[in-house]
């Protein structure tokens, strides 16, 4: 080296020796709870459904960026309405929120409605919708003119899924419920789930045995991605898997194209973690390309805006702490404590944010 003399050499070597490491210390392997409003995050599916800024004032305060998902839901308003709601928000705030699109079933019946919905779709996409979402109505609610249920395998779907398919859009599907809704109240895993079955009863399955069973929704949902193989496919709520990670990771092996997100099913998994931290801890880091960060918070036309905006902070910082730390916590979905994952930095880089830019390239741009 520069026929250095060896003390020098020596000397040459420590020294980059120790730069290497600190080069290599410049990217932490562990998170921490003051990191949380530090780093860059996404929470791919929320709803957006106000007229007031509280969601993305509060989602610039906590570093996020959203994706509003209008969905065919009576509870909500009409889908033109969050459509319009969803572009307000998306000129106001272009790096801050996308939106993704949906379609109604109305006219299922008529002989003209693929090619309107297909008219809809792209009308969405001219108009900057990122993604298509498709709810549990079908296979749960609605029903052809016979009084068939719907599900979500019907051969007139097809042209649905190749036209979104061809246009390199990533399908959203919200397929069955938790497999909560079959079961008695007293055997469910969360008290979100006890609370939301009692309130909506006719989503609740177990009082409808007339219904297409748990096993029956998913198996509908696989075959139509076995018919749509290459179609970019992100399963929200855990694919409806949410009881069981190793039934989810079978769905990952199944399907290679296919992600979920983490959308109102977080309690799920702290109750595993609570019985398997480990178990659910590998789960998170074998599948780190695989699963995105989500909450399904619903901001509503009406409500206190500071009670709403403190909410959304606090649920965030919870489920930060879960996947980032090592603390004991409680949250309101289970009646007993349980420890953080600690999942390692490139993990919570993935699953908080690299994922959906991933899935979603360019939703976040200003142009």
């Amino acid at each position: 080296m520069f026929n250095l003399p060896g003390y020098l050499r020596t000397i040459t070597l420590t020294f980059f020796a120790v730069l290497f490491l600190v080069w290599m210390g410049c990217e932490p392997n562990q998170y921490t709870m003051e990191d949380f409003s530090k780093v860059e995050k996404i929470d791919v599916h929320v709803h957006v459904n106000a007229d007031n800024p509280a969601f993305l004032e509060q989602a610039q305060a906590d570093n996020f960026r959203l994706l509003t998902i209008n969905v065919d839901y009576p509870d909500f308003p009409p889908v033109e309405v969050q459509q319009k709601v969803a572009m307000t928000w998306k000129s106001a705030y272009p790096d801050r929120i996308a939106y993704a699109s949906t379609f109604y079933m109305t006219g299922w019946d008529s002989e003209d409605w693929q090619q309107k919905t297909i008219e809809h779709l792209d009308s969405t996409f001219a108009a900057g919708a990122v993604a298509v979402k498709i709810w549990k109505n079908i296979g749960m609610d609605f029903r052809d003119k016979d009084s068939n249920l719907v599900m979500v395998d019907d051969p007139k779907f097809d042209k649905i899924f190749r036209l979104i398919h061809s246009k390199n859009i990533p399908l959203l599907s919200h397929a069955g419920e938790p497999k909560d809704c079959w079961l008695p109240v007293e055997e469910m895993m969360v008290n979100g789930d006890k609370a939301y079955f009692q309130h909506h009863p006719q989503y609740y399955m177990y009082l409808h045995p007339e219904m297409p069973s748990y096993e029956e929704q998913m198996s509908a949902r696989d075959r139509m991605l076995e018919k749509n193989k290459d179609i970019t496919f992100m399963a929200v709520h855990l694919a409806s898997l949410e009881w069981s990670v190793d039934e989810i990771a079978k769905f990952l092996d199944r399907f290679p194209k296919a992600v979920v997100d983490i959308a109102a099913r977080t309690g799920q998994v702290q109750y595993q973690s609570s019985r398997d931290r480990e178990k659910v801890r590998q789960f998170f880091i074998k599948y780190q390309d695989r699963i995105l960060y989500a909450t399904d918070i619903t901001q509503e036309v009406n409500g206190d805006v500071n009670e709403f905006k403190q909410g959304v902070h606090e649920g965030w910082l919870s489920d930060w702490k879960y996947f980032v730390t090592d603390s004991t916590m409680t949250v309101s979905d289970l009646d007993s404590s349980f420890q953080g994952l600690a999942l390692p930095a490139k993990v919570i880089d993935k699953f908080y944010r690299i994922n959906s830019e991933k899935l979603l390239p360019g939703a976040w741009n200003k142009e």
